[in-house]
């Protein structure tokens, strides 16, 4: 593909395959089926120059599109807002659950945290309905920006869709990993052939080409169609001529930007002020950017050169010819064109129907901490949590926390946006907070607060051996201050102290069980957290005859919690309700039927409010039951997205059923490599229950294939 100018016709080249596929995907859709398609591809390479075709190609098909904004992610639903916006006149038509989970995440009205599932089956609803007046092409760019919310919506959608009209195309650079779009049917953009590249290279220079200067751009922009027309842009006519000139050091797609920033830099004041606003403006409002231009002054004319130029579109929507334009723009912008830009949309957001984004256009906007700003951002923490947006969350109080010049109460945000961070999976952003709170002045709770995160954040990490005794002394220091939270964290201690096992350093389970019955009391009436406690401790030590009864009693609440709707402050102990007894709970009570919706019920929960920290553990629980079960394709399925939720938010892949899939799967050397390897890397970081289990796994493993006596071996040594 390439493209002769950002200003002229579109033209593709050497994109047969790719034209072929989605016309596929359109016929498909005419024909009254549904279909989808993902493009992975590196930024510049074309993706969204097929999607323009395909826009072109989709004669008598109603299109809705929507490209991801990197700076938008923070907002839960907000690119999901954006494709359902022209649909909304159809909410009334979808069944009452499904619309009021829409209307929340949406934020049209108040409510619980929206159940994702219904979420994801109301836009389902919509598409449909609407497929049901003709064809519908629904087409994604830059996936990889979208927000964590709107893009489980959307895979789950593209799951689902059966015979309905509806084409679903998803655009995303290949170097993310999409784990949500995984499976859906996918075409990879490749760079041009040297022979297009050569084409196209001669298409976009004007003046003589050395051949050596020309072959040098074809290898080095890998036939990248964008780096290709950008790049001689950015040298002189004598540099193309004779070969003077040394490649950059930046990133392709850093230069691509470059040259897309010196177009921008060419255009009048006004417009570049035009630019930059709408730039910084991710939902693509012109009404807003209108408001916000007459606030800075522009004149109307201002966008005829933007357009001009090639660069942007003032339609109904403000519209970039490309996402490289919008970064390009905003990133080259001096910061105090920036700051104006964002201080304007700021004073053009109507504060009741859209708070939360003019307190982040409010945020952006200074340069000096702003106590009115940060308590905004606050606020919007809140709001987004409760629509089940924790790194949302997370993101406003960490900018809380830049605004805020008080000491005291700086250090106080950063304990709330770390602990909000390590919920979210975001370690690093986790320890630099703590270590803002540690450097500021801290009474003796928020001290021993700071100390509890700390052992949260290695738990975290490894789930090894240093963490139980961590978390004790954090109990210890929270007993005195507050009873509630040293309950919590002696809960917490429980659990690390299973993960470690016979590898722990620190206290063990009975020791922390003798803590937790000489430690504060439970409140009346007891929250779940004091039932869970209360139950495992006596399990513990006073046996298993004497706990059954308490440990009923503390599965049926979990159970009943997870049923009503949890208390959001209690939302994160469902999960632990796994992992805080020798055994999980259900199992340990031999009720498969309560370990299957207990397993559902903790995903589903960790998944609404995007806990990262916790859902690969959930996850695999989930996937445990269904290995038991039988069910080995789904519980694979379920691993396989714990183990890249792990990766990616730089914790530790849970290996425990992956073990027993192995093993039952009676693969016997792949699962004794697995067994092999994960003994190793466990014993390393002290995480000594996979130990056991480990050496359950290898007598299953022998047990099937007959070797009786190695079975009872490992066996006795799994006891």
């Amino acid at each position: 593909m390439g493209v002769q100018s950002m200003a002229s016709r579109v033209v593709l080249r050497g994109r047969d395959h790719e034209l072929a596929a989605l016309e596929r995907v359109l016929a498909t859709a005419r024909a009254g089926d549904s279909a989808v398609l993902v493009l992975r591809g590196e930024a510049g390479i074309g993706k969204t120059a097929l999607l323009d075709h395909a826009v072109g190609q989709a004669v008598g098909f109603r299109t809705l599109g929507i490209s991801g904004i990197e700076c938008e992610m923070e907002l839960p639903f907000a690119s999901l807002h954006q494709l359902c916006a022209p649909l909304l006149g159809r909410l009334h038509g979808l069944p009452d659950p499904q619309r009021d989970a829409l209307s929340v995440a949406f934020g049209l009205q108040k409510g619980e945290v929206p159940n994702r599932f219904l979420v994801g089956l109301a836009v389902l609803g919509l598409l449909a309905g609407a497929a049901g007046d003709g064809p519908l092409a629904c087409l994604v760019d830059d996936a990889q920006w979208l927000d964590e919310e709107s893009l489980q919506a959307l895979a789950f959608v593209a799951r689902r869709l059966a015979a309905e009209s509806v084409a679903l195309i998803f655009a995303l650079r290949d170097c993310d990993d999409g784990r949500e779009l995984a499976g859906l049917p996918e075409l990879i953009v490749e760079g041009l052939s040297d022979h297009e590249a050569r084409a196209l290279l001669a298409s976009a220079v004007r003046v003589p080409l050395d051949p050596l200067v020309r072959d040098r751009i074809v290898a080095e922009t890998h036939g990248n169609p964008m780096a290709l027309l950008q790049l001689p842009h950015t040298l002189a006519p004598a540099e193309l001529a004779g070969g003077f000139w040394l490649p950059g050091r930046r990133p392709l797609a850093s230069r691509i930007e470059s040259a897309l920033h010196q177009q921008f830099a060419s255009l009048p004041v006004d417009s570049r002020s035009l630019v930059l606003t709408a730039a910084a403006e991710p939902t693509g409002d012109v009404d807003l950017l209108r408001r916000a231009a007459a606030l800075q002054g522009i004149p109307e004319d201002a966008a005829m050169s933007a357009e001009a130029a090639g660069l942007v579109e003032f339609g109904t929507r403000v519209r970039f010819h490309h996402p490289l334009v919008r970064s390009a723009v905003y990133r080259g912008a001096a910061a105090p064109g920036r700051r104006a830009a964002h201080r304007a949309l700021a004073e053009a957001t109507d504060p009741h129907l859209d708070p939360d984004r003019r307190a982040w256009h409010r945020a952006h906007a200074t340069d000096r901490p702003d106590e009115g700003i940060a308590m905004d951002l606050e606020r919007s923490a809140g709001r987004a949590q409760g629509r089940g947006g924790i790194a949302a969350a997370a993101s406003f109080l960490q900018q809380a926390t830049e605004l805020t010049s008080d000491a005291a109460r700086r250090a106080g945000r950063a304990l709330a946006a770390a602990q909000a961070h390590i919920d979210a999976g975001a370690v690093d952003q986790a320890q630099s907070l703590l270590a803002i709170a540690e450097a500021g002045p801290l009474d003796d709770l928020q001290r021993a607060r700071l100390e509890r995160l700390r052992a949260r954040l290695v738990f975290s990490q490894v789930r090894g051996s240093a963490a139980p005794r961590l978390l004790l002394d954090a109990a210890h220091r929270l007993a005195p201050l507050d009873s509630d939270l040293a309950r919590d964290t002696l809960l917490e201690t429980l659990g690390a102290a299973s993960f470690a096992g016979r590898l722990g350093e620190g206290p063990g389970l009975r020791e922390v069980a003798e803590a937790a019955r000489a430690g504060p009391p439970s409140r009346t009436p007891p929250r779940m957290v004091d039932v869970l406690l209360d139950s495992v401790t006596g399990r513990i030590l006073d046996g298993y005859v004497a706990g059954v009864a308490a440990l009923r009693h503390a599965m049926h609440v979990v159970r009943q919690e997870q049923k009503t709707g949890v208390r959001e402050a209690e939302r994160r102990w469902l999960w632990l309700a796994f992992r805080v007894a020798p055994e999980p709970l259900a199992p340990e009570l031999w009720d498969d039927d309560a370990w299957h919706e207990m397993a559902q019920g903790a995903v589903g929960l960790a998944r609404h409010a995007g806990a990262l920290n916790v859902l690969p553990m959930a996850l695999t629980y989930q996937a445990c039951s269904h290995v038991h079960a039988g069910e080995f394709d789904t519980a694979e399925a379920l691993i396989d997205e714990a183990t890249a939720i792990s990766e990616a938010v730089g914790g530790v892949p849970m290996m425990y059923t992956s073990l027993l899939l192995a093993a039952w799967r009676g693969q016997a050397s792949a699962a004794l490599d697995l067994i092999g390897a994960t003994i190793e890397e466990v014993r390393a970081r002290g995480e000594g229950r996979v130990l056991g289990l480990a050496e359950y796994a290898t007598a299953l493993l022998y047990n099937g294939l007959g070797r009786y006596d190695a079975a009872l071996a490992a066996a006795t040594r799994a006891c």
